[in-house]
């Protein structure tokens, strides 16, 4: 198991400190063996968050919690400027000597550089403070476009999102690109998720899989192989071998849902991985899930995730070119020049 150790100072914005659980917690939630901890630790002198909503903040963990943690993020926080907290400077360049990697995000940046680990590499911050930065740390290559920078064990990013893309960046290094769109995937239908009861949501869309060992095996096996088709309720309890009302019990008790609102969810999985992976027209799609007109796949498809088919399929697209990008080459071999913007 990995462990990510975010280092808490005063100020920090509060999405900052809580984007690397939520992020770390979703890739290992939809991938095994994908595994990691993350510490919330404070630096002395934290008292709470900043931003335009503080709050105070009881962190219990304290900078020990550093020393044998894998990686080591530092987010932004109100004190950029002055000098690291005692002991943050010798417990960063000690997490280093070790083979620890270590993580800024936005002005975080700023500490790690009066730590003298950034010296003679290249690094990013918050765009607004890239000039001062370079100013303050003639010794650093300031990019001022880099969303996410790696050189050697130090990755700074941009501070987009709350550190999400540096995240990300992380996860890509453990355990490859893919692991990595999934994880934004499942991040992305979350924050847009408007559960309307049992069953509902964007999870329930994507993940309605049949719990190990509970028989349904067969009969949702061929329910997906024939989504094409209209099938019925009574189609679906005769190729069980059961009666409608033992197979809706069956069902009710194994997935929570019924046979007809478990075929409407693997219809709508099976729509999201078409939009994902090809570049079929969502007429062409409603009919291979058997959903039958586009506008009955809009309906059903934004109810479960949502957004719409259209949209759902520009932000994936979006975020698959964000996560690979790093891996394009440039002109000649060489390294790849600022990627486009993202748009929201």
């Amino acid at each position: 198991m990995s462990v990510i150790a975010v280092l808490a100072l005063d100020g920090v914005p509060g999405h900052q400190l809580t984007a690397p659980g939520l992020t770390f917690a979703t890739a290992a939630r939809h991938h095994h063996p994908v595994a990691y901890e993350v510490r919330i630790c404070a630096a002395p002198g934290f008292r709470g968050t900043g931003g335009p909503a503080p709050f105070g903040v009881d962190i219990p963990l304290g900078l020990e919690e550093l020393d044998d943690a894998d990686t080591v993020l530092l987010p932004g926080h109100a004190g950029f400027r002055d000098a690291p907290p005692p002991g943050v400077t010798a417990a960063l360049r000690a997490a280093v000597a070790r083979g620890a990697r270590v993580g800024a995000v936005g002005t975080g940046t700023f500490t790690l550089a009066a730590t003298g680990l950034l010296d003679g590499r290249r690094a990013a911050t918050s765009r607004r403070h890239t000039r001062e930065l370079a100013e303050l740390h003639p010794r650093i290559d300031v990019d001022p476009e880099g969303e996410v920078v790696a050189d050697g064990p130090c990755h700074s990013a941009a501070g987009v999102l709350g550190g999400l893309d540096l995240c990300l960046h992380l996860i890509t290094l453990d355990h490859g690109a893919a692991v990595a769109i999934e994880t934004e995937r499942q991040l992305f239908l979350h924050l847009h998720s408007r559960p309307e009861g049992p069953g509902d949501g964007p999870e329930a869309a994507y993940n309605a899989v049949t719990p190990p060992g509970s028989g349904l095996g067969p009969v949702t096996e061929w329910m997906e192989a024939h989504l094409h088709h209209p099938l019925t309720l009574t189609e679906i309890a005769a190729h069980a071998g059961l009666g409608v009302r033992a197979l809706t019990r069956r069902f009710r008790a194994d997935t929570g849902l019924t046979p007809l609102q478990y075929l409407l969810r693997i219809r709508v999985q099976r729509a999201q991985r078409l939009l994902e992976r090809t570049d079929e027209p969502v007429e062409r799609i409603a009919a291979r899930t058997g959903l039958g007109t586009p506008a009955n796949l809009r309906h059903h498809f934004q109810r479960s995730t949502g957004t719409s088919p259209t949209t759902y399929r520009a932000a994936f697209r979006a975020l698959v070119f964000d996560v690979t990008w790093p891996e394009r080459p440039g002109p000649s071999g060489q390294e790849p020049g600022p990627r486009p913007r993202r748009h929201s």
